[in-house]
């Protein structure tokens, strides 16, 4: 991006000193012309390339904001799955403690 900027001020450059002369040359008004032209082809591709800048970044932000989401979701069904966990060993231990208090009761 900044080889455009840089090729866009340089050639900006070109043209006004290329205005200053006087155009009595006509290949000197030939290549002030053909000078223009590029100039305005490169403001043409800056232009799209800043465009495309923009939706790129968009489309950044977007993906960054999805995976965020993502990662909360993840940490979410972790946190899930760590409670039930701990719910199974709790009932594991209740039910041990069940069968322990059936065992002194038969004997």
């Amino acid at each position: 991006m900044n080889s455009v900027i840089e090729k866009e001020k340089k050639l900006t450059l070109a043209l006004t000193k290329l205005k200053n002369l006087n155009y009595k040359n006509l290949s000197i008004k030939k290549n002030l012309e053909n000078l223009d032209e590029q100039k305005n082809q490169l403001q043409i591709e800056k232009q799209e390339l800043e465009e495309k800048y923009k939706r790129l970044l968009e489309d950044y932000n977007s993906l960054n904001d999805r995976l965020s989401e993502i990662k909360h979701q993840e940490k979410n069904e972790i946190k899930k799955q760590e409670q039930f966990s701990q719910k199974i060993d709790e009932l594991n231990q209740e039910t041990d403690n069940l069968l322990n208090e059936f065992d002194k009761w038969q004997t």
